[in-house]
């Protein structure tokens, strides 16, 4: 009989950039005896989550929880504003940016696809795979379109196949300054949790999230936080939508209930997950993560490759992706650490298969999970023959020895007991 016990002893060490690793108390809280969904515990529990979630978005208005993926989240997203025949501007970050897209057109929707011209020595075959959205080209885009037929533009908060962050705020200055109506749909499905998302001030009408990510949880919850005007668009909107749409959602929330069955044993975990994030402090979280996230590259550098984000001020704060010279092969790299030391990472996606494997550095993790994380990458790349100018794991140690981490109010009290 086949045994599914993959990992009989330690603990596997699972650094891809989502799902991310679930701390014990979230597994634990998803343990409780299932409830009646209909019934007043699940009610009370129902409203503090959908109070808790949009704390985490940094919005007063409402966050709407799918049992669903993040791909789910996408096309509701999508269904709920839009017409089929609609014209969508996007903009080709990364291959989650090109997946959203290819959505978009199987439901009837017609998109246009900005590349954010530029040349790069080191992957000259998509070299705006390594940088964020230029904003002025989103402007100057919607200049042009004096019909308005542009209903919305979607973009990538945190391109989780690539580690680049885009300044949203910038984006929603330019459709401003070129007085242009159009919607901002924005996926931060890696982003939220680990990386500054202000979907009010920042003037976003959809934030797409996940559960998976920057949440400490397993994969299947999708979140759409939503604004005014995306409430409004919703009403004219004609996409076909029956499980996905927000007006009887809303409508059932204002009580803590959902239209259809809920994933209760999850909303126990994002509970626990919504609990220790505000616990510590969102900003104590970002600058756990932006903490985190210079070590890892403190190593790629030590190490003398090339990280696949190529402009310093887009770094992610989530997961840092490493680029390998040409002649090796990174998913074969990837197969050898897994077998040798029990270490999941990222491979490399749609452009980049092959060329470069990804470190997460989000979930429950701390420093020294990235320290053996790193040491496994180190003695992986040795192992296959990859030239390296210094140590990884000790720059990384040194700049983890250097900069304390900051404590959240949780982890402060915990500490003083």
């Amino acid at each position: 009989m086949l045994s599914l016990d993959f990992h009989p002893t330690g603990r596997h060490f699972l650094q891809i950039p989502g799902p991310s690793p679930v701390p014990d108390r979230i597994l634990r809280a998803m343990s409780l005896p299932t409830i009646d969904h209909r019934g007043p515990e699940f009610g009370a529990l129902g409203m503090k989550v959908l109070a808790g979630i949009r704390e985490v978005f940094q919005t007063k208005h409402p966050v709407v929880i799918y049992a669903a993926s993040g791909t789910g989240a996408w096309e509701a997203a999508l269904v709920n504003t839009l017409s089929a025949g609609d014209h969508v501007l996007m903009v080709e970050t990364g291959h989650f940016a090109a997946l959203w897209n290819k959505m978009a057109l199987q439901l009837g929707l017609v998109t246009e696809f900005l590349v954010t011209p530029g040349s790069d020595a080191v992957f000259p075959e998509a070299p705006h795979w390594r940088r964020g959205i230029d904003a002025s080209q989103i402007e100057s885009r919607l200049r042009q379109d004096r019909e308005k037929k542009i209903k919305a533009v979607c973009v990538m908060h945190n391109e989780t196949s690539t580690g680049v962050v885009c300044d949203i705020a910038a984006v929603r200055k330019a459709i401003d300054a070129a007085g242009h109506p159009a919607l901002l749909l924005v996926d931060s499905i890696s982003g939220l949790g680990s990386a500054d998302l202000q979907h009010d001030a920042w003037g976003i009408d959809v934030t797409v999230g996940g559960s998976q990510k920057g949440l400490m949880m397993p994969p299947g919850i999708g979140f759409n936080a939503i604004s005014p005007k995306a409430i409004e668009a919703s009403k004219t909107a004609t996409l076909p939508r029956v499980f996905w749409g927000w007006d009887e959602i809303l409508a059932m929330n204002a009580d803590g209930y959902w239209p259809s069955t809920p994933n209760t044993n999850l909303l126990y975990a994002l509970n626990e997950s919504l609990d220790m994030l505000l616990g510590e402090g969102l900003p104590n979280v970002f600058a756990r993560h932006l903490r985190w996230a210079a070590g890892v590259r403190a190593a790629v550098n030590a190490w003398g490759l090339p990280i696949q984000c190529a402009d310093e001020a887009s770094y992610s704060p989530a997961l840092t992706g490493v680029l390998l010279p040409k002649g090796v092969d990174a998913d074969a790299l990837r197969k050898t650490i897994h077998r040798r030391f029990d270490l999941s990472l990222g491979m490399g996606l749609g452009k980049l298969k092959g060329r470069m494997f990804r470190i997460g550095h989000l979930g429950d993790s701390n420093d020294l999970t990235l320290v053996a994380a790193l040491a496994g990458c180190e003695m992986g790349l040795k192992l296959a023959g990859v030239h390296l100018e210094g140590s990884g794991v000790r720059a990384a140690m040194d700049h983890f020895a250097a900069h304390e981490a900051r404590l959240g109010n949780a982890a402060q009290c915990n500490a003083e007991r």
